[in-house]
């Protein structure tokens, strides 16, 4: 018998906060403000993973400026 591993294609914003350490509300207004890009898949937005690295490298970039 042979199993597979499934890989995520995206993440719901739950898993995202979770991931950067953050709470939903925060996530959902990075989406708001564009930071973030999301897609909407039904009543839900999903988020590439990509989308979470271009996130954290804009928030990085920021953090550089600000020094």
């Amino acid at each position: 018998m042979t199993t597979y591993e499934i890989k995520r294609r995206w993440h719901t914003v739950a898993e995202v906060a979770e991931m950067l350490g953050y709470g939903e509300t925060k996530v959902r207004m990075a989406i708001i403000s564009g930071d973030l890009k999301s897609v909407k898949d039904g009543k839900l937005r999903r988020i590439l993973p990509q989308w979470v690295d271009e996130y954290v490298a804009l928030k990085v970039a920021e953090s550089e400026q600000e020094l």
